[in-house]
């Protein structure tokens, strides 16, 4: 692993230093990089490129893959900043307790529940979730998208008809 960062380091930091501005999340995003290029060197086949293509493309798609996730990230606010919730807004959020919010949710199909168990209660990722249940991982993150629409929407009928048994 150490030739392999000393070969290829200054190429993989030029390519990440394209797209990632902060120093610090540039060396995570090397980090990740030289992990992934482990991980996966197996892949490599000198027939279909060079190795520093190979390095190159994993540097390239990951440094990708962390722009696009931070500009999904909402902007982050001091707590300064933030306003304070007020008594009366407090008084009309409802709390529903973990085994409501479950006996709701027993109306999504078997295979949605199951992924959020796996999810929310174990704590997996996408990908090992979809390791875990043979499933291409689009499909996961579908799954669990919808899931969590229809999971909104049934809280949604529960609090209100908690507010109109009141």
């Amino acid at each position: 692993m150490r030739k392999c960062i000393d070969s290829y380091g200054s190429l993989v930091w030029s390519i990440v230093c394209r797209r990632i501005r902060d120093r610090m999340d540039a060396e995570e995003a090397c980090q990740e990089i030289f992990t992934e290029v482990w991980r996966i060197a197996a892949r490599f086949d000198p027939k279909v490129s060079k190795e520093s293509t190979f390095i190159g493309m994993i540097a390239r798609r990951r440094s990708i893959d962390w722009q696009r996730k931070q500009n999904r990230l909402p902007p982050l606010a001091t707590l300064d900043s933030l306003p304070e919730l007020s008594t009366t807004s407090s008084s009309s959020l409802h709390s529903i307790d973990r085994s409501e919010l479950w006996n709701a949710l027993q109306s999504l199909p078997e295979n949605t529940l199951k992924l959020f168990s796996l999810h929310f209660e174990k704590g997996l990722t996408h990908d090992e979730i979809a390791q875990q249940a043979k499933l291409p991982i689009g499909t996961v993150k579908t799954k669990l998208r919808r899931g969590l629409i229809e999971a909104r929407k049934l809280l949604n009928e529960l609090n209100l008809n908690k507010e109109l048994a009141r």
